[in-house]
């Protein structure tokens, strides 16, 4: 009953465009205008992106915290949300590449990203290019059509 004497219900919270219902209730860790870094009790970071166009700096922000996050917790697991994701633009796609191919900004062990796959085809695209480029760090990439997939091949890789 809440203070009036009336009784309260507690829905379950519902999904957004945004975030799907997965991962609600998950502790955030960092967010900003480019996304959000949410933090799985099973031991990964769980990356969402928001939608529309990002900022290089927001979206250099979000990278870097995610790389802060996985050095804190000694972690090496990632779950890329790229659902509702534009393309990465020129610039996005040379930082990112500059900043993982830095053995400095990965973890211990290599990094394993499971990515679920964007909406928009053309991030689609551009998303499988970036893969191409980074299989060459010490990155494990893969692509799924969905997040029950994509977090069932990360808890394989304790």
């Amino acid at each position: 009953m809440g203070a009036s004497g009336a009784l309260v219900y507690l829905l379950p919270m519902q999904p957004t465009p945004s975030f799907p219902l997965p991962f609600a209730g998950l502790p955030v860790y960092f967010q900003n205008a480019a996304g959000r870094l949410l933090e799985h009790p099973a031991g990964y970071i769980v990356f969402q992106y928001h939608p529309g166009k990002r900022a290089l700096p927001d979206f250099q922000a979000l990278l870097t915290h995610t790389s802060q996050l996985l050095r804190r917790n000694r972690w090496h697991r990632v779950l890329a949300d790229q659902h509702r994701m534009v393309p990465f633009t020129e610039e996005e796609t040379a930082w990112v590449t500059t900043f993982w191919l830095d053995p400095a900004n990965q973890p211990a062990g290599g990094l394993h990203a499971a990515v679920v796959l964007a909406d928009d085809v053309f991030a689609r695209l551009a998303t499988n290019m970036m893969r191409e480029t980074l299989q060459s760090a010490a990155l494990t990439y893969r692509l799924f059509k969905d997040e029950t997939t994509a977090a069932a091949w990360l808890m394989q890789l304790r």
